[in-house]
């Protein structure tokens, strides 16, 4: 009896369940976070052309810039009318960072300064941060190694 019910639970929730357009999600994803990265390539370009950057040194301007893009249109609200649009691709480029690290600010900027916004900042960036340092601590340290044995 138990498991006629559950059977017809589910087949009742089935029913009612919304279909997710899987195939248009993965479009827009795929198109926005496109675009933000062709926007971090004129940005590169730019820096290229009208600053002393080479293509090996403005990486890290450009991720700088793209950042303070996103998390300037957080501040303003439009980061997170683009996210719920886009879904993962404006969350998995760089600028996913920016918007992670305003978006907690502003969300517990009603606690204070200092309890409110520098304790929650990096809630959710935090961990990305230490992994980052982590993980290029370790990169570094086997090409260290491999310099040293001649390998490379």
């Amino acid at each position: 009896m138990a498991n006629q019910w559950v059977t017809q639970s589910k087949a009742a929730a089935d029913a009612h369940e919304l279909k997710r357009p899987v195939l248009k999600n993965c479009v827009k994803a795929f198109l926005v976070g496109g675009l933000i990265c062709t926007i971090g390539q004129l940005v590169t370009l730019l820096l290229i052309l009208y600053f002393p950057f080479t293509e090996q040194t403005a990486g890290n301007p450009t991720v700088a810039i793209m950042v303070f893009f996103s998390m300037l249109l957080t501040g303003f609200g439009l980061y997170q009318k683009l996210g719920q649009f886009a879904g993962a691709g404006s969350a998995v480029p760089v600028t996913g960072f920016g918007n992670a690290v305003v978006s907690a600010a502003i969300e517990h900027r009603s606690e204070g300064l200092v309890l409110g916004v520098g304790g929650n900042i990096f809630k959710l960036a935090g961990s990305v941060i230490v992994f980052g340092v982590l993980s290029a601590f370790f990169i570094a340290l086997i090409k260290t190694v491999l310099l040293q044995l001649g390998v490379i």
